[in-house]
């Protein structure tokens, strides 16, 4: 049973932040989301490859989006704190002041963000040294880790920023250090991007072996050395500066962070099933595999014992669930690629009006479109003459390869709205098949997976979510609550907040579950 005193009106609220913006919401304690709010937030791309954001910026929205959701609600009774965000690289000196992570010199950008792909010649090297760490990253280090980032700034901008910096946040680990002031970091951030072992702490050998001994000297400080698992409450909770800028009282419980992917995994893998007929009833947790899918996908799957998956990242201990290792594919950009190759095509200014007449979305007006083209035949013989080969970014997951780039092969001269449409659904099919090589390398190595459970942005597009069930052979899970990721925020504000006494029972049936599943079969 949850642990703790249960009276009703008690709230929790959680903090997304994504590539594109900061989201918010007040959750009640059955998991329900009472309001929401949004808030853009800047990207800069000095040059090709190079991805940065501000710090400053992104808690400025933080605050917005928390003061929009709280309105109207008795402050008392908001009882937790959480926040995930990207698995970007924050930089601030010693003083917590930002540093330039740019050779422009603006300290306002110091945020490398998590696509970023600068660092390409520095993880070249880092795999090139075979370290025992790397098993544990699928046997070869991503780029979008932190690990080369760290050396691309000792490397290229030694004297304005690395001599400077006292501190190297994870992004969800700098939102939390800033409304507690606790420097500690989530075991999620350091264990899936940064090379920490929750059993066996730093491998001082590593980071000698790849030029940043600096850390060891220092005893990790401006990285780390107190670490905390996602939804441990932090110091005295929120400070009294943190609390004016977010609308909140001071000394609230703030939980100790998720990355945004893992904070959606945990809001959608332990999703009730009871009673609801689906295939997946009865079945261990360990059975399903949660996709959490907006400007890129991730791929989360647990395990009682660790599974070594060649290009798939972990087996990572008490990454996300408490207890569970971890094993985490994806496939970088995909939402960001269904955008570039449709806002590229010729007849996208036709789709745009056209849409916008009918009041839709494009995406809404293009699935519209593809029934209406694809007649008497099945929706998949539209593409039978038309591939496409999503890794315009790289390949994440399984072939690790990020010097891989896109392609598009059987296009015609024609370049009407029906040619867009066509292009679309290849892509959308492109990134399913992706899922399914993704599964199979899992499946290959040990998982045994049988159910999807979607959340994130693109999970609420109907074709999206009929793809995969139709290409992975798998039925689809979908929460009613679609905000899952917020959720899992929520989630860890309410772990902190005592009122619950772990992470697996905010889960449990009727608290933070209050929505039903909805399931998508393959087609016929």
């Amino acid at each position: 049973m949850p642990g703790g005193d249960q009276e009703p009106g008690r709230y929790y609220v959680g903090v997304d932040v994504g590539t594109g913006s900061v989201r918010a919401a007040l959750v009640d304690q059955r998991g329900t989301l009472l309001a929401f709010a949004d808030q853009a937030i800047n990207k800069w791309e000095p040059q090709f490859n190079h991805h940065e954001q501000s710090s400053e910026d992104i808690w400025a929205a933080c605050c917005i989006v928390t003061k929009k959701v709280v309105q109207g609600i008795n402050l008392n009774q908001i009882r937790g704190l959480g926040f995930d965000a990207t698995c970007s690289l924050v930089v601030l000196d010693k003083q917590f002041r930002p540093l330039p992570v740019n050779h422009e010199g603006d300290s306002h950008r110091n945020i490398i963000m998590w696509l970023d792909h600068r660092a390409v010649s520095q993880v070249h090297r880092i795999n090139n040294t075979k370290h025992s760490v790397l098993q544990y990253v699928g046997g070869v280090m991503s780029v979008e880790m932190q690990a080369p980032k760290l050396l691309w700034l000792k490397e290229n901008l030694r004297e304005t920023c690395w001599d400077k910096a006292g501190h190297f946040f994870d992004l969800p680990d700098f939102l939390s250090w800033k409304a507690t002031g606790v420097t500690a970091r989530s075991l999620c951030s350091l264990v899936c991007k940064w090379t920490y072992s929750a059993e066996k702490g730093w491998d001082d050998s590593f980071w000698k072996m790849i030029g940043l001994e600096d850390f060891v000297s220092d005893n990790y400080s401006k990285i780390g050395n107190q670490v905390l698992p996602p939804g441990a409450s932090l110091g005295n909770g929120l400070t009294p500066e943190a609390a004016r800028d977010l609308g909140l009282p001071a000394g609230i419980a703030v939980a100790a962070s998720l990355i945004d992917a893992h904070a959606g995994g945990l809001g959608v893998i332990g999703t009730d099933v009871r009673g609801h007929g689906l295939a997946c009833e009865g079945q261990p947790v360990t059975s399903r595999l949660a996709v959490i899918c907006g400007t890129s996908s991730c791929h989360m799957g647990i395990s009682k014992d660790p599974i070594f998956v060649p290009g798939v990242w972990g087996p990572y201990f008490s990454a996300m669930v408490p207890g569970f290792w971890l094993n985490e594919g994806g496939q970088s950009v995909t939402g960001k690629l269904i955008d570039h190759l449709v806002q590229g095509h010729a007849a996208f200014p036709e789709l745009q009006a056209k849409a916008t007449a009918r009041c839709q979305s494009i995406y809404a007006y293009l699935n519209s479109h593809l029934d209406l083209i694809k007649k008497a035949q099945p929706l998949g013989f539209l593409t039978v003459d038309l591939h496409v080969w999503p890794d315009f970014h790289g390949n994440r997951s399984p072939l690790a390869d990020l010097t891989l780039k896109g392609m598009v092969t059987g296009l015609k001269l024609s370049q009407d709205l029906d040619d867009l449409a066509i292009l679309y659904l290849a892509t959308v099919q492109a990134i399913a098949f992706g899922t399914r090589f993704i599964i199979e390398a899992m499946e290959a190595a040990g998982h045994s997976i049988s159910t999807l459970f979607l959340c994130g942005g693109l999970s609420k597009n109907p074709l999206f979510v009929q793809m995969h069930a139709d290409i992975t052979g798998m039925p689809v899970v979908l929460s009613q609550e679609v905000e899952s990721v917020l959720v899992g925020a929520a989630i860890l504000g309410a772990c902190a907040s005592g009122d619950f006494t772990s992470v697996q029972v905010c889960e449990e049936p009727g608290v933070g579950r209050g929505n039903s599943p909805v399931c998508h079969g393959p087609s016929s």
